[in-house]
């Protein structure tokens, strides 16, 4: 009997060394291949995957926010009491404007202040509805064609929005839940992507790139809308949904036609590129489908903090992305075009920030200053601690455009640490359920893009032009940032979760009675 034991326990000790060595041996596989990728090839296969995601996810946004620019001129501005009798609640009209005579505009349609915040949220309605399914179904079908479906579909419905908007508002708004249907599956098909092409140590490099795109979307449409506007070009605000629908269905052609969603399967791929990618496997999807283990995932600490801080984190983005322009035109009182450059100024310092941010972590974590916890942690505390400092600081600034304009861009600006920090969560705890942990995460996070804009529009309904009203909206959103990153900052992991693998693969590691330690935390 002891005998018995004696060789159970030497095969275990076997057992362990052989993982280890093996685990080794795959480390400096991938590492000999990065340095023979690096030395041989100027441009890698994943490069032209990332490039063409960033494009794509910019198309999508500038779809999602031009919207925020075209409202104005379709509703028109909120006239506000004169100079004459403003008060302390309300700012005069002078030197911001082009013309500062020109302070109301009227819309070619009676919207109210309810109405437009149902419709700016209403995208979201669709949007929340599809994320789960989207996750899923890159997952079985592969992110290439669900991400490449939901892009060009939503620019198909985008040329159709100006008469629908024509026909009825009941009509636009049923257009903009659809774009949100087509587009809800996008990010949890782009983080499955992700997961599949990028090991962890390249992400934080990688992700402020590819993500990115949303930025550069935003910060292209909303000045090229306020232009496209004031030009009356094809009529005004009709042309902003023709001129960046037609653009995601052109983007359309070169995703499908070089783009793959396996490394694997790519006929273009180097060996060099294939050996460093298949060197991370276990950080990496699988190809193979893993089943939801729907109780691990809902006893997951990890899991909980990826819901809070996308929940938190979206409330806060959404609610200036599609306010912004509002409180710019009405609050501060720049003219179309002014109000279309400024609203976009903030997230081309996103889009800048995050870059920058991403080199310096990939930096300081390749010369072992930091550990990829680390990097998480303190990439979603800057992300979310600076821009609740500014947003506290925006209820300060008053009638001030100068210093309002420099809270913006902080408040927006410093967002670009999370694409190094918490977007890579749902990656990090499970690679080969990537898709499907954003879908649910985002779920919670689309559900305040309706909720954001309704918020505000019950805020301010009224009274656009009250400084206390907005004052209101700011101290909330701040208090929604701080509270959500503190809970994620307690609950976060960056190790993979057991329930990533499938059960066979669980059983075998860890046995069908061993805990699971410190790989996973639980409530």
């Amino acid at each position: 009997m002891a005998s018995s034991l004696n060789l159970a326990e030497h095969m275990e000790e076997v057992e362990k060394e052989g993982i280890f060595v093996v685990k080794n041996e795959r480390r400096k596989s991938a590492e000999t291949a990065s340095g023979n990728e690096t030395s041989k090839e100027c441009w890698a296969v994943r490069y032209t995957l990332g490039m063409l995601m960033f494009f794509g996810l910019a198309v999508e946004y500038s779809l999602r926010v031009n919207l925020s620019i075209a409202i104005v001129a379709m509703a028109g501005t909120t006239e506000i009491p004169d100079n004459s009798n403003s008060t302390d609640d309300s700012c005069p009209v002078k030197g911001n404007s082009s013309d500062s005579e020109d302070r109301y505009t009227e819309g070619e349609f009676d919207w109210d202040e309810k109405t437009q915040g149902l419709i700016l949220g209403a995208f979201f309605y669709g949007y929340t509805c599809t994320n789960l399914l989207g996750g899923r179904a890159a997952e079985y079908l592969g992110g290439r064609l669900v991400f490449g479906l939901g892009a060009v579909v939503s620019s198909c419905i985008a040329l159709l929005s100006p008469l629908c908007a024509r026909i009825s508002t009941g009509f636009f708004v049923a257009s903009r839940v659809a774009m949100g249907i087509a587009q809800g599956v996008s990010l949890p098909a782009v983080n499955s992507i992700m997961a599949t092409w990028f090991p962890p140590e390249e992400k934080a490099k990688i992700s402020p790139f590819v993500y990115g795109g949303m930025q550069i979307g935003t910060v292209i449409s909303l000045p090229v809308s306020g232009w496209l506007i004031s030009a009356g070009f094809l009529g005004g605000w009709p042309s902003v949904f023709y001129v960046f629908g037609a653009l995601g269905i052109v983007w359309g052609i070169p995703w499908f036609l070089l783009t793959h969603d396996r490394p694997e399967k790519h006929p273009r791929i180097s060996q060099a590129e294939l050996s460093f990618i298949q060197g991370h496997q276990e950080t990496v999807k699988k190809a193979e489908i893993v089943s939801i283990s729907w109780k691990e995932i809902v006893t997951s600490g990890p899991m909980w903090a990826c819901i809070f801080i996308m929940t938190g984190g979206s409330f806060g983005f959404y609610t200036l992305l599609t306010e912004l322009p509002t409180y710019l035109a009405n609050i501060q009182h720049f003219d179309m075009n002014s109000s279309g450059v400024l609203s976009a100024t903030p997230y081309a310092v996103l889009w800048a920030f995050g870059v920058l941010w991403g080199i310096s972590m990939d930096k300081l974590f390749s010369v072992g200053v930091l550990s990829i916890r680390t990097v998480r942690r303190l990439s979603t505390a800057v992300a979310h601690y600076i821009p609740a400092v500014a947003l506290i600081a925006m209820c300060f600034v008053n009638c001030n455009s100068a210093i309002a304009m420099a809270m913006l861009c902080m408040a927006v600006g410093f967002n670009g640490a999370s694409y190094s920090g918490n977007t890579l969560a749902e990656q990090d705890i499970a690679p080969n359920l990537a898709g499907t942990l954003l879908g649910i995460t985002n779920t919670f996070g689309s559900a305040t893009g309706f909720l954001a804009p309704a918020t505000v529009g019950a805020i301010t309904s009224g009274n656009q032009w009250s400084l206390a009203a907005w004052r209101l909206v700011f101290i909330i959103t701040a208090i929604i940032y701080a509270v959500t990153c503190t809970l994620y900052l307690l609950l976060m992991s960056a190790e993979v979760q057991p329930w990533n693998e499938p059960k066979r693969d669980q059983e075998r590691r860890v046995g069908p009675s061993t805990s699971y330690g410190s790989n996973q935390t639980r409530w």
